[in-house]
C-alpha cells in the first residue's frame, strides 16, 4: 500500500496592517473630498477625535499633519482657530512636482519641452474664455515688465507671474496649477539667465504684446502660434544649455 503523499503546506504570504493614524487620515479626506465637509468648516478638535475614535493624541495628531502637507486642512490660530478644512492649492501640486523633478534629476530639455507643449494651449484657451480683467491684468503685469529692463531678476519675476495670469485666464485649473509648479522654484532660475540683456528683455515685451492682443481679440489659433513662437524662442536661447540639471535650490 503506497503511502499518501502529505499536502503542500498553505504560503500565506506577509500581512500588513495600516497604522491607526493612516486609518484616520483616510476617513477624514474621504468625508472632505466627498463635500461631507465644505471649505472654510472646523474639524473637530484633538480632543473630541481621541474620544470620538478611541486613538492617541499623538495618532490623531500625525493624521492631521498627513492632511495638512496634502492641502486639505490648514491650523487657523486664535480663539476661532482650530484645524479648518481648505481646498489644495498650487503650492501642494508644486512641493509634489518639484520633488519628482529633484528625485529624477530632470534636465532643462525636459522643461522646455514641457512649456512647448503646455503654453500655447494655454494661451489658446485664455483667448477663447478670458475676460475684461484678465487682459488688463495681462496688460499691467507686461507694463511693469517693461520698466524692469534693467532689473534682470525682477524682470524674470513678473515674466514668471505674466505667464501664469495667461494660465489662470484659461479657466483650466489643472493645467494652470501644473503650469504654476514647474514656474516657481524651478523656471525662475532659468529664465534669469536667458534674458541677459536688456535688448533680449526688451524683445519678451513686444512678443508678450502680440499674445495680449490676439487673447484680447479672442483668436485662439493666433494666440497658440504667437505664444509657440514666444517658448520656442526661450529654447533657442538656451539650445546649449539643455542638458543639465534643473536648478532646484
Amino acid at each position: 500500500m503506497t503511502k499518501p503523499e502529505s499536502a503542500p503546506e498553505p504560503v500565506l504570504g506577509r500581512i500588513s496592517v495600516q497604522k491607526s493614524y493612516e486609518v484616520l487620515a483616510d476617513r477624514l479626506r474621504q468625508t472632505i473630498l466627498d463635500g461631507a465637509m465644505v471649505e472654510g468648516s472646523r474639524l473637530p478638535t484633538e480632543r473630541e477625535l481621541v474620544t470620538q475614535t478611541g486613538l492617541s493624541r499623538g495618532s490623531v495628531r500625525e493624521a492631521l499633519r498627513k492632511l495638512e502637507v496634502e492641502g486639505l486642512v490648514k491650523t487657523r490660530l486664535g480663539r476661532l482657530g482650530g484645524n479648518i478644512v481648505s481646498r489644495p492649492g498650487n503650492e501642494v501640486m508644486a512641493h509634489f512636482i518639484t520633488q519628482f523633478v529633484r528625485g529624477r534629476r530632470l534636465s532643462l530639455r525636459a522643461l522646455q519641452e514641457t512649456r512647448e507643449t503646455l503654453e500655447p494651449s494655454l494661451a489658446q484657451l485664455a483667448a477663447e474664455r478670458r475676460s475684461d480683467a484678465d487682459v488688463a491684468r495681462l496688460r499691467e503685469l507686461n507694463d511693469e515688465m517693461a520698466h524692469a529692463l534693467g532689473d534682470r531678476q525682477q524682470f524674470a519675476a513678473i515674466n514668471i507671474e505674466w505667464h501664469n495670469a495667461v494660465a489662470a485666464a484659461s479657466r483650466n485649473d489643472l493645467l494652470a496649477a501644473f503650469l504654476y509648479s514647474i514656474s516657481y522654484g524651478v523656471m525662475v532660475s532659468t529664465v534669469i539667465e536667458e534674458y541677459d540683456t536688456p535688448t533680449l528683455r526688451g524683445e519678451v515685451v513686444r512678443a508678450h504684446e502680440k499674445i495680449i492682443a490676439a487673447i484680447e481679440a479672442g483668436d485662439g489659433a493666433a494666440a497658440f502660434r504667437r505664444m509657440q513662437r514666444h517658448v520656442q524662442a526661450t529654447r533657442a536661447m538656451s539650445k546649449a544649455r539643455e542638458d543639465t540639471e534643473l536648478p532646484l535650490e
